[in-house]
């Protein structure tokens, strides 16, 4: 898993069958302060983010079971979206951590 930011959204209306109804997102991968590395990739979403937010993102077969009863063809899928980070010694600590 990694961390990434949501920066857009695909929209397809001719597709592989078993992609119908599936979210698509644009989401850049991002290091633990939040700096963008590496490539933007394209991922499933049916956790609901939103463009800006940062995102827990799975790849390969754990990204196919994302998908319950389908062996969906899908290379990463969104499976959480981030409400703090916390790091020990580091004194960072993202919008919605109770520490300053």
């Amino acid at each position: 898993m990694f961390l990434a930011r949501v920066v857009g959204n695909i929209w397809s209306t001719k597709k592989n069958e078993d992609l119908v109804g599936l979210k698509l997102l644009i989401v850049q991968p991002i290091d633990h302060q939040g700096s963008p590395y590496g490539n933007p990739i394209i991922v499933t979403d049916q956790v609901g983010a939103g463009i800006g937010e940062d995102v827990i993102v799975t790849q390969g077969s754990s990204a196919r079971k994302t998908i319950p009863g389908k062996e969906t063809p899908v290379d990463a899928s969104v499976v959480g979206i981030v409400d703090s980070i916390e790091l020990e010694r580091s004194g960072l600590f993202r919008e919605g951590s109770d520490k300053s």
